[in-house]
């Protein structure tokens, strides 16, 4: 099995061609031969080129790109062309075990040490590092910090440490990792080891967190293009939460594996039995549920096709898992960071996926009560709420939604993507500063101590009992909303909450209060833009476009892609490797769409590595020349 160092012999480079400061050019002409013959893509993306390039330079970096986006290469192919292992810092063991499965399959010697393994599989490991034989071993924080393991390291030749996950290093960041602020003990005892950190999403403060945190002021920062142009993001009000999904589904997603989070446990094992029942085969996933449940959960739903993971966010970081064609949300994610990271999760292979969102007041108020409860700091309380309040105002945009989700990563978008749900059915935008004037006052008359549905009420001259127990049928504003549903009050208001016009109570009690930015509305000096959806009229979900349509198979084609698929199943079951691991869909449309005739033919398709063609190659081949004789096509 070709792997790990042997490949300084194929590329017939020396011990000094292999070393930082070596001539660069040549190196990167050897790193592009290993990606061909290893991983079977053509050549790099640019800002990968220029990544490896760096590290193979002896220097360090930050790299920020976006889900398959194609990071783990940037650290993958320099530890297997410098002399020595490189030490990869995953926070996951499920997040190890698929990098390294995948690394196998390619024909990469790789490891992980981790607690899922007995005290003999860690010392055999330990051996093989000793040796030198790895390219590349995962290994928990935790694991790193350890006073032997440090010790171990110090003995052995380190090709370069890559922290990943590295928003985990953040003080500020949305999975925060005590352990990763103890990683700047790297910098202190392996002088000279490139390092690297990576992260699909960090915004600007997290990004200074992680340069301060891990001392990588000298580190080059590599930040590509945040755009996930495949992916179709759209946000509805929530109404009937479980019935929008279920519509979303049936309209897009009729037979496809996907993603639902929800907030709570309760509502992640609700909602998996509530579409089972509906017909979707779904499996929940929380930190409540057994090991052995949560594990064998995960392990279904990477090998099996159409499966729903509804899940809370514990489920989802280092699920590699390509075919995730959505990722649904039934409540409102903390931050924006949280939302792209999440939804950054379908569409991995390049194909059409979508971003469907639901979400309600309630959800804004949960999160509040939520955060206000937590044990940080002020000024991280103060942090998190500007980013719920972002995460809000994404979810009332008026325009493009992609230019907004950009924007806040600092990044611009001159053209509408075309593929979001305000680009495909642009929502009713008027001047709402009499609603606006009218919600507002209404919130002061009634003493500032009160939330949503109670303001809503007495804009609507509802007489109940509460309101009739407080006398505030007598107040100036009672009834004065009649021209608006409570629907279309309850998109007002959290319209007023995203722009900062009004606030809810510290203590998460969702009671409404006035900000001092409402004052030229009430005043009468400021317009304000609100969307208003038509009374009455039911949101339904856009229909497919282009962008969204898989090409279709029929006849022969469609066969052969059954077969190709068949074939692929079997062999994972074979080998216990999730299907994707032998080939992606894409590598299967590939065969489909190009019907190679020989081996030479096979190995020029995208994903097709020189292991793989070894071990796969003319057994996927036999399938094609079945399906294109005469007996078979009827010709």
């Amino acid at each position: 099995m070709p792997g790990g160092k042997c490949w300084m012999k194929v590329f017939d480079l020396d011990a000094d061609s292999t070393g930082p400061g070596s001539t660069i050019p040549g190196m990167l002409n050897a790193a592009r031969t290993l990606l061909r013959q290893t991983f079977g893509f053509a050549d790099f993306h640019p800002q990968q080129a220029e990544v490896i390039a760096a590290i193979l330079a002896g220097h360090d970096a930050l790299v920020l790109m976006p889900t398959g986006g194609g990071k783990s290469l940037c650290y993958q192919i320099p530890s297997m062309l410098l002399d020595g292992t490189g030490i990869v810092v995953s926070p996951l063991i499920a997040l190890m075990q698929n990098q390294v499965l995948a690394l196998r399959q390619a024909g990469v010697q790789a490891e992980y040490l981790n607690s899922s393994l007995d005290y003999g599989q860690q010392q055999a490991i330990e051996m093989r590092l000793r040796s030198g034989q790895l390219d590349l071993l995962y290994i928990a924080p935790e694991r790193l910090l350890l006073p032997r393991t440090l010790e171990l390291l110090g003995q052995l030749k380190l090709a370069l440490f890559a922290i990943d996950e590295a928003h985990c290093v953040s003080s500020w960041g949305h999975d925060f990792r005590p352990e990763y602020l103890q990683l700047s003990v790297l910098q202190e005892r392996f002088l000279g080891v490139p390092r690297m950190a990576l992260t699909a999403t960090a915004d600007a403060t997290t990004r200074r967190d992680i340069v301060a945190q891990l001392g990588l002021q000298q580190a080059a920062h590599y930040i590509s293009s945040f755009d996930r142009p495949n992916i179709r993001y759209l946000v509805e009000e929530q109404q009937a939460g479980r019935e929008q999904l279920l519509r979303f589904l049936d309209q897009h997603h009729p037979d496809d594996s996907g993603i639902v989070y929800c907030l709570s446990r309760k509502k992640v094992e609700a909602t998996a039995q509530w579409l089972n029942l509906h017909g979707r085969q779904a499996l929940p996933y929380h930190a409540g549920l057994l090991h052995a449940e949560r594990d064998q959960n995960q392990v279904r739903f990477m090998n099996e096709a159409g499966l729903i993971m509804v899940a809370t966010i514990a489920f989802g970081m280092g699920i590699d898992k390509p075919d995730i064609r959505f990722v649904a949300h039934l409540d409102l994610p903390r931050s924006l960071e949280a939302y792209y990271q999440e939804t950054g999760r379908a569409g991995r292979d390049g194909l059409p996926a979508s971003a469907w969102l639901c979400y309600g007041l309630q959800n804004v108020v949960r999160l509040r009560q939520m955060l206000e409860a937590s044990e940080a700091d002020e000024a991280h309380k103060r942090l998190e709420r500007r980013k719920l309040e972002a995460m809000l105002g994404y979810c009332e945009m008026i325009r493009c939604r992609r230019q907004a989700l950009l924007a806040y990563f600092g990044e611009q978008k001159s053209q509408p993507c075309g593929n979001c749900d305000c680009c495909l059915y642009p929502p009713r935008v008027e001047d709402g500063s009499v609603y606006a004037s009218k919600a507002l006052s209404c919130v002061y008359r009634s003493g500032q101590r009160f939330g949503a549905g109670y303001i809503i009420d007495l804009l609507l001259g509802k007489t109940s009992g509460r309101i009739l127990a407080r006398g505030h049928q007598q107040l100036s504003t009672f009834g004065i909303g009649t021209e608006l549903t409570a629907l279309q009050w309850r998109s007002v208001f959290r319209q007023l909450l995203a722009g900062g016009l009004l606030s809810t109570d510290p203590e998460g009690f969702g009671v409404l209060r006035l900000t001092e930015a409402c004052r030229p509305i009430l005043q009468g000096q400021q317009p304000l833009q609100l969307r208003l959806e038509q009374p009455d009229r039911k949101k339904a979900a856009p229909r497919r476009s282009k962008i969204l349509q898989r090409p279709a198979l029929t006849g022969v084609d469609e066969q052969l892609w059954q077969s190709l698929c068949q074939c692929r199943t079997q062999l994972a079951r074979q080998y216990g490797v999730p299907p994707y691991l032998i080939f992606h869909d894409s590598t299967l449309h590939a065969m489909v769409e190009e019907r190679p005739a020989d081996l030479n033919q096979f190995s020029c398709l995208s994903g097709v590595g020189q292991h793989k063609l070894e071990h796969y190659g003319a057994i996927f081949l036999q399938i094609l020349q079945t399906h294109s004789s005469p007996l078979f096509s009827g010709d």
